[in-house]
């Protein structure tokens, strides 16, 4: 959550300006051509040498962790909206892994019908 909000602050003009220089955005790099990809708020996740330090990096997991979100979280407009939106997103997205994790414990074998 911390995380994604202070990514959001960086990219809207906020955040610090040591955070905001190692982020790129998808449709910030200049192609031949233009894939679809490049009208979406997307961000180049940099190339790390060492998997243990390089992933925790704050380019490397906030561009991650802002991949994965939807596009409707992405584009809201303040930051207030954002979190709110980031709040319902990761609810729902912890109700639904609940609900599969329940869902899978689930033994019928136990239960007679009648």
């Amino acid at each position: 959550m911390k995380l994604c909000t202070l990514l959001y602050k960086c990219l809207n003009g906020s955040g610090p300006a040591y955070l905001v220089d190692g982020l790129q955005r998808v449709a910030d790099v200049q192609l031949r051509q233009r894939p679809r990809s490049s009208s979406s708020p997307a961000l180049i996740v940099p190339a790390t040498r060492r998997v243990t330090i390089g992933s925790r990096a704050f380019p490397v997991a906030a561009a991650r962790a802002w991949n994965a979100l939807p596009v409707s979280v992405t584009l809201v407009p303040s930051i207030a909206a954002f979190r709110r939106s980031l709040k319902t997103f990761l609810y729902q997205l912890s109700a639904d892994i609940l609900t599969m994790a329940l869902w899978d414990t689930f033994d019928t074998r136990h239960y007679v019908t009648l």
